[in-house]
């Protein structure tokens, strides 16, 4: 009995706290601008030939403003250019990936004081070059982009995250990504 007692005083604590504990956690806020680096997986389907695919290196900055739609929630919007340094060579051509430019929507969720998760989405814009017998082309492609991450504090505003983004772009482009941040919140 005496057991029963002490699990259930435990239990009337644990309930009892749990609201006073949800009310430190908030949504995100303000601005925040962040370094990007990861890997880069793009991969050009060309019908009746193998695919083109590469492994390359991400590298760019991002920033975003988020507003919070209560204490669990945040929208915001969320931009970033970055270059790669994936590329496709033979003897005759070469191909390779250049800037990004992307601009989209995010809502996150803070799962502690010190963590949140997101997810995204919006529109992006491939440049890929090419040179073939010394002369050099270049075009933009238009896409979307879709992705899931989360960003943990480390100090005062500073942030690290990752996150996982899937881009389409037109003629049969695309690419997988896996990016790491470092940022801070104003």
């Amino acid at each position: 009995m005496r057991k029963f007692v002490a699990l259930s005083g435990i239990s009337a604590l644990a309930f009892a706290a749990a609201p006073v504990a949800a009310q430190t956690i908030t949504a995100p806020a303000g601005a925040r601008a962040e370094a990007i680096v990861g890997y880069d997986r793009p991969r050009i389907a060309i019908q009746g030939f193998e695919d083109l695919k590469d492994d390359g290196v991400i590298y760019g900055v991002g920033a975003g403003y988020d507003v919070p739609i209560g204490p669990s929630m945040a929208i915001g919007a969320d931009v970033e250019i970055t270059g790669s340094t994936a590329k496709w060579e033979s003897s005759a051509a070469e191909l390779r990936v250049g800037r990004d430019i992307y601009a989209g929507a995010r809502v996150t969720f803070p799962v502690s004081d010190v963590a949140n998760l997101y997810v995204k989405g919006g529109y992006t814009n491939l440049r890929m070059t090419g040179e073939v017998a010394g002369m050099n082309e270049s075009e933009n492609l238009d896409g979307w982009r879709v992705g899931a991450g989360g960003q943990f504090g480390i100090g005062g505003r500073a942030y690290v995250g990752g996150e996982y983004r899937y881009s389409d772009y037109e003629q049969d482009v695309s690419r997988h990504q896996f990016a790491l941040t470092v940022g801070t919140r104003f």
